[in-house]
């Protein structure tokens, strides 16, 4: 049971000042949008050329379609596993609707940060980091267990990895 203990301790943050509730929020449900903002405006003011900026956005967003769309939603057809505010006593400060495994939000910010480490490994840290304070927020949020976001995790950098990969192999026969 140490998904539950470890839930407990991040969502104990939550409900206790609404400062902190807040920011709770903010990176559980806000910080995404800026993290796309801020990985556009990096590829746009970057000095990389246009094919490769086009080569690192495809691998992104193709890495995010994979995890996000394609294997989280799958496993959910499969796998119903209720948010953690349904089944525990839990500090609940989001809505959500859907099953918690995999998290959807781990799985396209994971794809997101270990597609751009593939080609820029100091922005790849910086959207490694705000993954994990995304995925940690969610815990705290209390819409999700540490296991949905370590399955989201595994999800979305497998792809981003694979997704490279092939890509890699695709390009690299186009270039001969």
């Amino acid at each position: 049971m140490i998904d539950i203990k470890l839930f407990h301790f991040f969502n104990d943050i939550a409900g206790k000042s609404f400062i902190a509730d807040a920011f709770i929020v903010f990176f559980a449900e806000y910080l995404q949008y800026l993290v796309v903002v801020v990985f556009l405006f990096l590829l746009y003011v970057s000095y990389y050329t246009l094919q490769e900026k086009r080569r690192m956005f495809q691998v992104v967003i193709i890495s995010i379609l994979i995890s996000r769309v394609g294997v989280t939603d799958l496993i959910r057809i499969f796998y119903h596993r209720p948010r953690p505010y349904l089944e525990i006593p839990a500090h609940n400060l989001l809505a959500e609707s859907a099953f918690s495994f995999p998290s959807g939000h781990a799985a396209f910010f994971f794809a997101l940060a270990a597609a751009v480490y593939g080609f820029n490994k100091k922005w790849g840290i910086g959207f490694y980091i705000s993954a994990i304070v995304i995925g940690i927020s969610r815990i705290a949020a209390g819409v999700h267990y540490p296991s949905d976001i370590v399955g989201g995790m595994i999800i979305g950098i497998f792809a981003a990895y694979a997704t490279a990969g092939i890509y890699k192999k695709i390009y690299n026969n186009s270039q001969q």
